[in-house]
């Protein structure tokens, strides 16, 4: 069993950068694909962005590209969202995916089904 914390969401101007941390916990995540997801209120949850086991697999929405950087550090169990120049269309619930003993299969890795285990959600707004 895994649990993912979640961290660093709160409320921020436009323009404005926010980090966002999701520690992992429990079972070995060695080789697995980490997500990033949003959801805002009335919309779907949605993929922001994707690393797998090695830093060279990464995967951003168009929304987040350019903007946004996921890292990891593995020795932390850590993985992290840089979010810059945020927009009022960023607001929403920030939620921590983990699918352990997967790679990050291209467009599979972007659904929510994909992922076993979920964090709680932080929450972002901008204004």
């Amino acid at each position: 069993h895994v649990q993912l914390v979640e961290s660093g969401g709160g409320s921020a101007k436009d323009g404005e950068p926010l980090r966002l941390s999701c520690v992992a916990s429990g079972s070995s995540l060695t080789n697995r694909c980490m997500g990033w997801f949003r959801q805002a209120p009335g919309n779907e949850r949605e993929a922001v962005a994707r690393i797998g086991s090695s830093s060279d697999d990464i995967y951003y929405s168009v929304a987040a590209r350019g903007r946004f950087t996921i890292s990891q550090d593995t020795n932390r169990n850590t993985v992290y969202l840089q979010m810059n120049a945020l927009k009022a269309e960023d607001t929403g619930v920030y939620y921590c995916a983990a699918a352990p003993g997967k790679t990050c299969a291209p467009f599979v890795a972007r659904s929510p089904s994909f992922y076993t285990y979920w964090g709680q959600g932080t929450q972002v707004t901008v204004s």
